[in-house]
């Protein structure tokens, strides 16, 4: 039996749950469809999901179509939880994109799209909703091949759209005004086909939908069904184009290797690994080497054991048993993350589909006895979203990323629901990058409380370079332990710049280095390199730079003038205006902190007229006094706060060793 993994993909409340559920059920994996509403569905089984009605986790469900086991991943829709949309793209054999006949084209929609595009991923087209009141067909296929792509295929079209009554009438496929239409735009990519248009000649139905299959597979061209989950109209026609238009998952690898894209705490609080397999076989008992990127770019590893696996939707014989295509979840290995393979480190990647969170929000616990039990619930939930990234001060306090505030709220509620933890959040604010302007260097010499010598050199590096680390001293110079930590001291000081945001496209150099045999240790490095770096960091000086969003903006004719004027005061740069028959197409780029405030105020500019989407993209220098953020390092640039935070930390690392509890703050 052929085995496909693909993903559900959508703009929020376009009813890709609902479409999730009404596969499972016209294939026979349930018996009894769920609602969104009712909170009866099989893949949003949290509790809060289901209070909510939306999508924030990835689930994975199973069901079968012919001689097709499909695994389907039904993914959070709402833009703040595109981390998870990110995870699940990466084991994805094909997609499904969901879109609402009454909505239409979101801005969300055309992100999607456009990383669906860029990975080349096979991917169906599901317009659903056809029978609500507002509903468009032909003039939302029309909006799909302007906004979205140009290479889409409808395979039918609806009778009686925007009635209950709705339902998607398939072309045949010797209808000739289908095979004219299907030949057009087959013939884009094939230049046999193009050649019979020419020649005034329709081939044949079945070789049409030879090609169909072949360019679908190829990510070339796009079938779309218009539909309604809810009624089952159109669903029959999409289940076909998942059997016989997508491909399968390729053929087995010659050794194990799996993926992991998702983890969740089982009852017990165990890591429970959501893990796509490629080749070999993943059994009870089986010990593994796991794979993960880390942060400067080497490949870090552990061993463990694996003590359960639970295949999705896996046969009475082999439940136990993952193997090339299907996904498991596997528990026992309590150090698995996000990202991490699983036996091979082959095709390992932390490639970015989406921006990372550009929002960033203090959490405080209600009760201050609770303030250590707040960060640990907040690492906890980091084992299942990694780009919350949480970091403590040393007053207690936490931080945590964002994507935006519906996020923010759904992590009050677990911490409420789950961890029994009253949290108060800050204002949330927009996270900055800090970039060196020239170059500085600093030296200390062994003495002043540390036994080390370390001498740094800070200088820019190209946009986009990240943090980059060189030694102009031999490696044989210090123990490999004492080079390990002066690197890795220096990625994590330059986590916090001169004004406390992170420090990125940056050239660190090794320029000295000593020490005292055998009085020297790890410590002495890992403590005295960031006082060191932060001289440099000063010398060199560092500009601040706000994230921006590029945008796209459709507004009537009339309406150019006051949108333009209110783009310039809030210093957007506009790019392109391009003018068509009823309407001007903008675009450029503005600060992202000014996004949600234009979207405010579009409707009143344009009439209710306006259509705005936009994403990250790229920052800016910030005007005028750069903005700060609140440190946790102890203030490396601030020699005698450095000083007393090293002091406190050892008192209190006494203190725990010695078995005394630390007064509450």
């Amino acid at each position: 039996m052929q085995i496909i993994n693909i993903g559900i993909l959508a703009h929020v409340d376009a009813g890709k749950t609902s479409l999730t559920e009404r596969l499972l059920y016209d294939t026979g994996a349930i018996d009894r469809l769920g609602s969104v509403e009712a909170g009866t569905t099989q893949t949003d089984t949290g509790d809060i999901e289901r209070r909510r009605g939306i999508t924030i986790r990835s689930a994975v469900a199973a069901f079968t179509v012919g001689d097709r086991r499909v695994n389907l991943i039904d993914t959070p829709g709402h833009s703040d939880f595109v981390a998870e949309v990110e995870r699940a793209l990466g084991v994805l054999d094909g997609a499904v994109l969901v879109l609402s006949a009454v909505e239409g084209v979101q801005p969300h929609t055309r992100v999607l799209m456009k990383i669906l595009r860029a990975l080349r991923l096979p991917t169906l087209i599901f317009v659903n909703k056809i029978d609500r009141v507002g509903a468009r067909g032909d003039e939302l296929v029309a909006d799909i091949v302007r906004l979205l792509t140009p290479h889409v295929v409808p395979l039918g079209v609806v009778r009686g759209i925007g009635t209950p009554a709705a339902k998607f009438v398939r072309y045949g496929r010797r209808d000739p005004a289908f095979r004219a239409a299907l030949s057009a735009v087959l013939a884009e990519h094939d230049d046999a086909l193009l050649a019979d248009l020419v020649e005034d000649r329709t081939p044949p139905p079945a070789r049409l939908w030879a090609v169909l299959q072949e360019q679908t597979a190829a990510a070339l061209v796009y079938p779309l069904v218009l539909g309604c989950a809810l009624s089952g109209a159109g669903v029959a026609a999409l289940l076909d184009g998942i059997r016989w238009l997508l491909p399968p998952a390729p053929a087995p690898e010659d050794r194990l290797r799996g993926r992991v894209f998702a983890i969740e705490r089982g009852a017990g609080g165990d890591k429970v690994a959501y893990i796509r397999s490629y080749g070999g076989q993943l059994l009870v008992r089986q010990r593994v080497t796991v794979y993960r990127p880390e942060s400067d770019g080497r490949i870090g590893t552990f061993d463990g054991q694996v003590s359960a696996v639970h295949v999705v939707g896996g046969s009475d014989e082999a439940p136990h048993h993952l193997t090339a295509g299907h996904i498991a979840q596997v528990r026992g290995l309590a150090e698995i993350r996000i990202g991490d393979q699983v036996g091979s480190p082959d095709g390992l990647s932390d490639q970015a589909y989406f921006a990372r969170p550009s929002m960033e929000t203090v959490v405080r616990a209600r009760r201050a006895r609770d303030a250590a039990a707040l960060h640990a619930a907040l690492v906890s939930l980091a084992d299942q979203d990694p780009f919350i990234s949480t970091r403590v001060s040393s007053d207690g306090q936490s931080s945590v990323l964002l994507y935006g505030e519906v996020q923010k709220e759904v992590i009050a509620t677990t911490l409420a629901d789950v961890y029994g933890l009253e949290a108060m959040f800050s204002p949330t604010q927009i996270v900055h990058l800090e970039r060196p302007v020239t170059v500085g260097t600093a030296y200390e010499h062994i003495g002043n409380g540390f036994a080390a010598t370390i001498g740094l050199r800070v200088e820019a590096a190209a946009n986009g370079s990240g943090v980059l680390y060189r030694r102009e001293v031999e490696l044989g110079s210090l123990p490999l332990a004492f080079h390990k930590a002066i690197e890795e001291s220096i990625r994590h000081t330059l986590e916090q710049g001169v004004h406390g945001w992170p420090v990125t496209d940056a050239v660190v150099t090794l320029t000295h280095c000593g020490y005292w045999s055998p009085t020297s240790v790890a410590g002495d490095f890992r403590d005295l390199t960031p006082l060191v770096l932060a001289r440099a960091l000063a010398m060199a000086g560092t500009r601040v730079y706000e994230p921006c969003h590029r945008f796209d903006l459709e507004v009537p004719l009339e309406r150019l003038g006051p949108v333009t004027a209110q783009l310039a005061l809030l210093g957007a740069r506009i790019d392109e205006t391009t003018g068509a028959d009823t309407s001007w197409h903008i675009t450029g780029e503005v600060p992202a902190r000014l996004v949600y405030t234009f979207q405010q105020r579009l409707p009143g500019l344009s009439g209710g007229e306006g259509t705005w989407s936009s994403r990250p993209s790229g920052d800016r220098p910030v005007a005028g006094t750069p903005p700060t953020r609140h440190r946790t390092d102890g203030n490396p640039f601030d020699r005698a706060e450095y000083t007393r935070f090293l002091a406190q930390r050892t008192l209190a690392t006494n203190r725990s060793t010695a078995g005394v509890t630390p007064a509450s703050p």
